[in-house]
């Protein structure tokens, strides 16, 4: 799949933003994930030494100062743009799982922590279109996330969102969450 059928390109709009969503954002790292990722940097020369961190769940690594490691700060714009993480491809939508009802709850940041959820908050057509685009994304991430590592993830907070829907837990999903 081609980084256009995964996600718009925002830069337009998140390239003159001066919020740092890459700051301090320890997006999840699936296995399959993590060889694309790693794929892509050798096809593309690209060298960084230990790019994950593996801990309680796998993420980039981060900078002295707490930025991605995949972020380039005088660009603003990410190395791996074409195969990065699925919860960065979503954003500025969210997240949650409530295992109790077996459902995925949805989330968009408020436009005060990502200016372009207020973009596209306001034009329908495009929510929808990215909406579907988030989904896909983070439905792939949770089929590919060990149960213990979703957990973990789980437990960070989300705060500045609002909840924009829910549904229910995909089977194939649902199946590996008992």
């Amino acid at each position: 799949m081609s980084s256009v059928e995964r996600q718009r390109d925002f830069f337009d709009i998140c390239g003159r933003c001066k919020i740092d969503c890459c700051k301090d954002a320890r997006p999840p790292i699936s296995l399959r994930r993590e060889e694309i990722i790693k794929q892509y940097l050798r096809t593309n020369g690209i060298e960084i030494r230990d790019p994950f961190v593996h801990g309680e769940y796998v993420f980039p690594r981060e900078d002295n100062e707490g930025y991605c490691i995949f972020f380039d700060r005088k660009t603003r714009r990410c190395i791996i743009q074409p195969v990065k993480p699925e919860t960065c491809v979503a954003g500025p939508i969210t997240f949650d799982v409530n295992f109790e009802e077996c459902r995925i709850e949805w989330y968009l940041k408020m436009e005060k922590i990502c200016p372009l959820a207020g973009i596209i908050y306001v034009n329908k057509a495009e929510f929808d279109k990215h909406f579907e685009t988030a989904r896909r994304e983070i439905l792939q991430l949770l089929r590919d996330l060990p149960l213990n590592e979703l957990k973990i993830i789980l437990k960070r907070e989300e705060p500045d969102t609002f909840k924009i829907g829910d549904e229910p837990i995909p089977w194939d999903i649902l199946k590996f969450s008992k």
